[in-house]
C-alpha cells in the first residue's frame, strides 16, 4: 500500500546510480513510485555499465526516469542524474538501500529550510541473514558514538543547491559519500530523525572484508583530494569501540570489530586486489 502523501509537490529529486542491481532495485524503487507519479519527487535511475536487466526492471516501475550509461562509473552516473534533474534539493540513493517516502521527504524538507547544506536520514543495519562474526562486527559498529553528523555509511544523503555548488560535479572517486561529507563542517550537516533507511549487511566475513577494503581505498582517494579535511579515523575508532565495552558480549564484539578492521586495512594496501563490492547482500530473499 502506498504511503499517504501530503504537503506541496516538487519537493526535490532522488538520483539512484545502479550497477547490476536487478535483484534488489525493485524493492528500493517501488515504495517511491507513488510519490514520483504524483509529482512530489523526481525519481531518476542511472544504470551504468550493467550486464543484467537493471534498466528493464527500473523502467517497469511507474514514475521512474531511466537513463542508461554504457560506462560503469558511479561518479558518471551521479553527474548524469544531476544534469537531468530539475528539482532541488537532491537526494542520492544507492540502489540496494530500502527507504520510505516519508524519510526521503523529511530529508528534502530539512534541506529546503536552508539552515544546513547536507543531510541524511537515520539508518539501521539489517543483519538477520549474516554469519555470527558479521553480526558481531555490526553490533560493535552500532555502539560507536557519533560526536557530529556524518553523511557516509547510510547509502543515502542529500544536498541543497548551495551545498552542491561547493564542488560542482562528482569527482572520479570510489567513496562519493566520504568525499561529500568532508566538504562540510558539523553545523552545516544534519541527521534527520525519521524512519531509518535500511542497510543490508554482507552475509559472510569475506564479503564484509571486500566492502571494507573498498571503503579504505575511498578514504585514501579522498585524502589525496583534500588532506586537510579527510582525517584518518582508525585509531580514534578503535578507542571508541574499546570504550563501548560494557560486558563479555560487547567485549567479544569489540574484538571481532578490531580484528576485521585490521584485516581489511591490510588488504586495502595490497596493489593486486581488484575493485570489490559485496554481492551476498544482493541475493534475493
Amino acid at each position: 500500500m502506498a504511503e499517504q502523501l501530503s504537503g506541496p509537490h516538487r519537493r526535490g529529486a532522488v538520483i539512484v546510480p545502479a550497477y547490476n542491481e536487478a535483484a534488489v532495485i525493485e524493492r528500493t524503487l517501488l515504495p517511491l513510485s507513488h510519490a514520483a507519479t504524483e509529482g512530489y519527487i523526481e525519481l531518476i535511475v542511472v544504470p551504468n555499465g550493467c550486464t543484467d536487466d537493471t534498466a528493464a526492471v527500473a523502467r517497469r516501475i511507474p514514475g521512474v526516469h531511466v537513463v542508461e550509461l554504457r560506462e560503469g562509473s558511479k561518479p558518471a552516473a551521479l553527474n548524469t542524474g544531476d544534469r537531468i534533474a530539475t528539482m532541488w534539493p537532491r537526494l542520492y540513493l544507492d540502489a540496494d538501500i530500502r527507504i520510505s517516502v516519508g524519510a526521503i521527504l523529511a530529508v528534502l524538507d530539512r534541506l529546503a529550510r536552508g539552515d544546513v547544506l547536507a543531510a541524511r536520514p537515520e539508518f539501521r543495519y539489517a543483519f538477520d541473514r549474516s554469519d555470527p562474526l558479521v553480526r558481531s562486527y555490526y553490533r560493535a559498529r552500532q555502539r560507536i558514538p557519533q560526536r557530529e553528523p556524518i553523511l557516509w555509511g547510510a547509502g543515502v544523503y542529500g544536498l541543497s543547491r548551495q551545498g552542491h555548488a561547493r564542488f560542482g560535479s562528482f569527482p572520479d572517486l570510489t567513496g562519493d559519500d566520504l568525499f561529500v561529507d568532508s566538504l562540510f563542517d558539523a553545523d552545516e550537516k544534519s541527521v534527520v530523525h525519521t524512519e531509518p533507511a535500511v542497510v543490508t549487511t554482507p552475509t559472510d566475513v569475506g564479503s564484509l572484508l571486500a566492502i571494507l577494503r573498498r571503503s579504505h581505498r575511498g578514504g585514501t582517494e579522498a585524502r589525496v583530494v583534500d588532506r586537510s579535511r579527510v582525517r584518518r579515523t582508525g585509531p580514534a575508532t578503535a578507542r571508541a569501540v574499546l570504550r563501548s565495552i560494557r560486558g563479555p558480549g560487547s567485549a567479544g564484539d569489540a574484538a571481532v570489530y578490531i580484528a576485521v578492521a585490521l584485516a581489511a586495512r591490510r588488504g586495502a594496501l595490497h596493489p593486486n586486489v581488484p575493485w570489490e563490492r559485496d554481492e551476498s547482500s544482493r541475493e534475493p530473499r
